[in-house]
């Protein structure tokens, strides 16, 4: 059971945006506030509640299709907030336009460039002019202020309701199962709002390794010599020396424990940088 305190949430993207979504998916209670781009929600949440700020705000990581969303990794590696929780969002995405356009009509097509991906085969047969924008929501939502007719954007059913658009394609998602995993972010480790209580625990990590032969296999050996599952895997470009590299790992375990401080003093002995991102309940079961 959740705690009772609902917080305050940042999504990005204009209301009816798959953060809100995920948000919602994740504390049907929350309150939520909406802002222009991932990296507003990490600053939103950096700047505190005591700034009139949120609690915390959620970001994607991961979809089924297209994989990793690159920039957020980079952000979580630049920004030192807490990865406090995870929420699975369905992927449905539909064509929608101003009323009374019709699809012959279409030039240009507006939306997220991960929601354009995971829309590419239904957009290829269109032969539309095809237009990278900060959300899918926000597509929709310059659209109408715009008043642009020949137009057309990529996002859920429920932001073309909100923003008045006509759907004139519906589920053009590659793949009825698509989703996408999106991260609960806080400034500590445990707020108020959070509860683990019996929970199956996930432990984010991001280490660097020297470059050098076996450095990565070392890290790799003390999971498995403590059982460690690793469910992901991602490197990201160091921002400290050309060409070198910074890993993230998930495993499923939790970190955090008292009684895990010895694996992570056996970490830090085979790695250039260790840095726990968060140990958090797992969504899927």
């Amino acid at each position: 059971m959740r705690d009772a305190v609902a917080p305050l949430l940042a999504h990005a993207g204009e209301p009816g945006s798959f953060g809100e979504d995920a948000a919602l998916a994740y504390r049907p209670d929350c309150r939520t506030v909406a802002v222009a781009t991932f990296r507003d929600v990490f600053l939103a949440v950096a700047g505190g509640a005591a700034n009139g700020g949120p609690d915390g705000g959620v970001v994607p990581i991961e979809n089924v299709s297209q994989g990793t969303v690159r920039d957020v990794y980079d952000l979580l590696l630049e920004h030192r907030l807490v990865i406090v929780g995870e929420a699975e969002v369905p992927v449905r995405l539909c064509l929608a336009a101003l009323p009374g356009q019709a699809l012959d009509q279409i030039e240009r097509v507006y939306s997220h460039v991960q929601a354009l991906a995971q829309a590419e085969p239904f957009l290829r047969r269109g032969g539309w002019t095809l237009l990278a924008t900060a959300t899918t929501a926000s597509a929709g939502a310059d659209l109408v202020r715009r008043g642009e007719t020949g137009a057309a954007a990529v996002l859920s059913p429920r932001a073309a309701r909100l923003h008045g658009l006509e759907v004139l394609a519906a589920d053009i998602q590659d793949g009825l199962r698509n989703r996408t995993r999106f991260l609960v972010l806080a400034r500590e480790a445990a707020p108020a709002w959070v509860s683990t209580a019996g929970a199956r625990l996930r432990t984010t990590l991001a280490f660097g390794v020297a470059n050098e032969p076996g450095t990565l296999l070392r890290v790799l050996s003390v999971f498995a010599a403590h059982g460690l599952n690793m469910s992901k895997l991602e490197s990201r470009p160091s921002r400290e020396r050309d060409w070198e590299y910074v890993f993230l790992a998930d495993l499923d375990a939790d970190l955090c424990a008292a009684q895990s401080q010895p694996i992570l003093e056996e970490l830090r002995a085979v790695t250039a940088s260790l840095r726990l991102m968060g140990c958090y309940p797992v969504e899927r079961a």
